[in-house]
């Protein structure tokens, strides 16, 4: 094996957002690009002499090839050791897993996530650190900055490793060792809920459908639903990870998995319906005729994640990105524990998990997870479902209606305007920042602006303080309206729109969210005209 240092330059706009670096997938294959980055998270971490990392990815278009040449770097700049799944293959939460069992120096991830996959489509990667969770904002600071001065990367010149099968390999002086992606995970599961609950739920009868959706979360649903727990064989569909994702977009909402919504609507549902995404951390959840938003979802699982094994203790405290909904706050407050909010990206809940104060988070993007990893959990969160079904008695649909009418119910939507002109959707929120001292008081859209704000986070564990992520105008009566740009897309801006109202009255829990939040779209629209800037007649994804 020969050590090649290959002089490079420094390539704009390598700079991680909050979940790595995510571009489209021709442009991770073109010259130095990908060696690039991967060689600037090595400086940016201090470097990975001797050190254990893991590596894996969902399977998505080039994951294979990255991986090998992740294997050549890593061996080249003295790596002791990297723990690989079969195939290159490996959920970002089992990841997190393997990352915090083993103890190693953290991790690369080989993931877009939720965005779709292919030669003209996305890709990404991410370094994971010891704790399991995203990198921290001040180690991506820093290996932005090894991106703009690097002058050369370090790379094997050898054959590709055989990673078919789990076995060991060695690439020079670095040890290899090949795993199932899977195993370590389920048994993690079979840990945390009651699987002969689970496993009586199934032979009494339960019937669902998991959509995996070609992603990487099929082989550990078929192995757990089908396998440990006997669900019946097809309970999961699109199980094989495929590298386009079979043609589809693998994000778990009403838009993207529209055949499940559909059946989950329609007469012969089964009682139980749910989704993963690409690198299998985000999750949908439906019952016979109910869709539940991933805020609404957070805050039963909060509820009642006392009837599951792990947390019958109690919950340390809830944690949720700032644009989800304040539906946990109610169930925090009536709990007695504390209940954080944070700016979207999971790498704000870490310092919450590791100290502590929080066992559950939760993002409005479809994101749920707790103290088991660092990472949000699609898989964990479709099981502590299950749990607490069993435990129950009740269905979603019963689930769902006790607990609206216990806490209320919060009105929620997010509307999406993508690949919209970077410059227009800049200019929008530039120009709406100048004028939050000025807004109160005003009527807009029929509602009058109560608050405007600009949010800013003080991490009460470190100390740190993140400002410029989102606006939030409240009105009076409850409403809220939160813009924000995403930082996850490839191509453009999109700028989402976070709608949402505060529902108590017994009689009015039914209704249909776009018509119940009419008055708040209304409002956002008069305020930031975002229809007008973005020429759309309306967003392109509504959830």
């Amino acid at each position: 094996m020969e050590i090649l240092e290959i002089e490079t330059r420094p390539i704009e706009g390598q700079k991680p957002g909050t979940s790595g670096l995510r571009k489209k997938t021709h442009v991770f294959m073109s010259p130095h690009y990908l060696e690039n980055y991967v060689q600037s998270i090595f400086d940016g971490i201090g470097g990975v002499g001797g050190k254990v990392l893991v590596l894996g990815g969902d399977g998505r278009y080039f994951n294979a090839q990255a991986a090998q040449v992740i294997l050549r770097m890593a061996a080249a700049n003295g790596a002791a050791k990297v723990i690989v799944g079969v195939g290159a293959l490996m959920s970002t939460p089992a990841a997190s897993h393997l990352i915090r069992k083993r103890g190693t120096d953290g991790g690369l991830i080989l993931s877009a996530s939720h965005n779709p996959g292919g030669p003209e489509e996305d890709f990404g990667l991410k370094y994971n650190m010891p704790n399991g969770g995203p990198a921290t904002e001040g180690v991506s600071d820093r290996i932005h900055a090894a991106t703009q001065t690097l002058t050369r990367y370090k790379i094997a010149e050898t054959a590709d490793v055989d990673l078919s099968a789990p076995g060991q390999a060695r690439l020079g002086r670095m040890e290899i060792e090949i795993v199932d992606p899977v195993e370590d995970y389920a048994a993690l599961m079979e840990e945390l809920f009651d699987f002969d609950a689970l496993e009586a739920l199934f032979k009494g009868g339960f019937s669902m459908v998991f959509d995996a959706m070609h992603a990487v979360t099929g082989p550990y649903a078929k192995a757990i639903l089908e396998g440990r727990l006997g669900a019946a064989p097809g309970t999961v569909i699109n199980a094989e990870p495929k590298p386009d994702f079979g043609g589809g977009h693998p994000d778990p909402n009403p838009i993207w998995a529209k055949p499940l919504v559909d059946r989950m609507m329609s007469e012969d549902a089964p009682d139980f319906g749910a989704a993963s995404d690409g690198d299998g951390d985000r999750n949908m959840i439906l019952g016979k005729g109910i869709y539940i938003t991933p805020s609404d979802s957070l805050a039963v699982l909060a509820a009642n994640a006392h009837l599951a094994p792990a947390y019958e203790g109690g919950l340390k405290g809830v944690a949720r990105s700032m644009p989800t909904s304040a539906a946990v706050d109610r169930v925090a407050e009536a709990m007695g524990i504390s209940c954080y909010e944070t700016p979207t990206g999971w790498k704000f809940f870490g310092n919450l998990l590791d100290a502590g104060r929080a066992t559950l988070c939760g993002e409005e993007s479809a994101g749920t997870g707790s103290d088991h990893v660092r990472e949000k959990d699609g898989l964990w969160a479709v099981l502590l479902w299950l749990n607490i079904l069993a435990a129950s008695g009740k269905s979603v649909a019963e689930l769902m209606e006790a607990h609206w009418q216990r806490y209320g119910r919060n009105y929620y939507s997010r509307h999406d305007y993508e690949d919209v002109d970077a410059g227009v959707a800049g200019e929008m929120v530039e120009e709406l920042r100048e004028q939050l001292g000025t807004l109160p008081g005003q009527k807009v859209g029929g509602l009058t602006v109560e608050s405007a704000e600009e949010f800013a986070y003080d991490d009460p564990v470190d100390g740190s303080r993140s400002e410029r992520q989102g606006l939030i105008f409240g009105f009076e009566g409850g409403g809220r309206a939160v813009i924000r740009l995403s930082g996850t897309g490839t191509v453009g801006a999109t700028i989402r729109l976070y709608l949402e109202r505060l529902e108590t009255d017994p009689a009015k829990l039914g209704d249909d969210p776009q018509e119940a939040l009419a008055p708040v779209i209304a409002a956002a629209e008069a305020l930031a005209g975002i229809k007008a800037r973005s020429g759309r007649d309306g967003p392109n994804v509504i959830t």
